[in-house]
């Protein structure tokens, strides 16, 4: 992974898993909907930002993917926040289509394991 341009303020704030690695949680941003969790280290969250689109680090294909590249299902960016622990990165965003690479709205419908 290269080094990044992100605010060396930022990049300090991180706390990576030993891959260098943030969990990135993607929520729709007008209705709350989780849509799905994707990796990001410095870099993918400078290109997130500096970018409007999400760029997420593929640990399978070790390379940086834009939602939306290939599939045209898009996330817009609304808002980035890190947590109060700087481990996860939460993205609002305007999804266009769907967000699972299975062709579902969200990575979080088809197994659900408990509903109250």
């Amino acid at each position: 992974m290269p080094s990044s341009s992100l605010d060396p303020a930022i990049t300090a704030r991180l706390k990576r898993n030993p891959d260098g690695l943030v969990p990135a949680i993607a929520q729709q941003y007008d209705t709350g909907e989780v849509l799905m969790l994707g990796w990001m280290d410095a870099e993918a969250l400078h290109r997130t930002l500096t970018t409007g689109r999400c760029t997420y680090w593929s640990r399978s294909r070790h390379e940086y993917w834009v939602k939306g590249d290939t599939s045209g299902h898009v996330q817009h960016v609304k808002s980035v926040a890190l947590d109060c622990d700087g481990d996860t990165i939460l993205v609002r965003v305007d999804q266009v289509g769907a967000a699972c690479h299975t062709g579902d709205r969200t990575c979080f419908d088809a197994d659900l394991l408990l509903e109250a």
